[in-house]
């Protein structure tokens, strides 16, 4: 199939946008709001994985040269023995055993839970306006957006935010107007702020308003 040419001979590509018959294409409609999981974002947990990898690397490496060892005609590694002689002398009950019992346990548990869970817990989920899009973001950004617009608010001499996935928890201290007034308003503008930051699942917010400390 031949290309289509200009008046002088050149190859003409269709325009951005355009088909190659010279109609647009139809716009592929962005997916609605929440589209697709909502869940927090999984980590990789490079390092976890590195220690238990080099962990079973020197393990596997030790065990197969005193294998290869004792193949070899040689002894076997004075660790070995002593480790075969004391799970065959030592009983069940001992005290010894009973710790190294509990270590494993709670390193597999600890395995486990890093293996199911999904990690990186400061990373807030935003919603999914696209299907193939996903993004998040970090609580310390949210909370420092949070701040800023908290100490626009009049009256709010100071604010500190402490965000959290369900709840963000804002604390401003109001040097002039009413307790009241500055509270109502903080709630007004902070709750508007939360629902602009595009998040997944809004925290709730929680403001607590009051007078600074006196000095001396």
């Amino acid at each position: 199939m031949s290309e289509p040419r200009g008046p002088q001979g050149s190859t003409r590509h269709p325009p951005v946008g355009e088909e190659a018959d010279g109609t647009a294409p139809e716009p592929r409609p962005p997916a609605e709001d929440g589209h697709g999981p909502r869940g927090r974002f999984w980590s990789a947990r490079r390092v976890p994985a590195g220690i238990v990898a080099l962990l079973l690397l020197i393990t596997a490496g030790a065990f197969l040269y005193d294998v290869v060892a004792v193949r070899a005609g040689r002894s076997a590694l004075g660790p070995r023995r002593e480790l075969a002689r004391q799970l065959a002398e030592r009983p069940l009950d001992d005290i010894w055993v009973r710790i190294g019992a509990g270590v494993a346990a709670a390193l597999g548990l600890w395995l486990l839970v890093l293996a199911l869970t999904p990690g990186l817990r400061r990373v807030l989920p935003m919603r999914r306006t696209r299907p193939d899009v996903r993004a998040g973001l970090h609580r310390n950004a949210a909370a420092a957006v949070l701040r800023d617009r908290a100490v626009e608010v009049a009256g709010v001499q100071s604010a500190r935010v402490r965000m959290r996935r369900r709840r963000a928890r804002v604390r401003a201290v109001a040097h002039f107007r009413e307790l009241d007034e500055v509270r109502a308003d903080l709630d007004g503008v902070l709750g508007d702020t939360v629902r602009g930051l595009g998040l997944a699942r809004p925290p709730a917010v929680s403001v607590r308003v009051a007078r600074p400390g006196r000095k001396g």
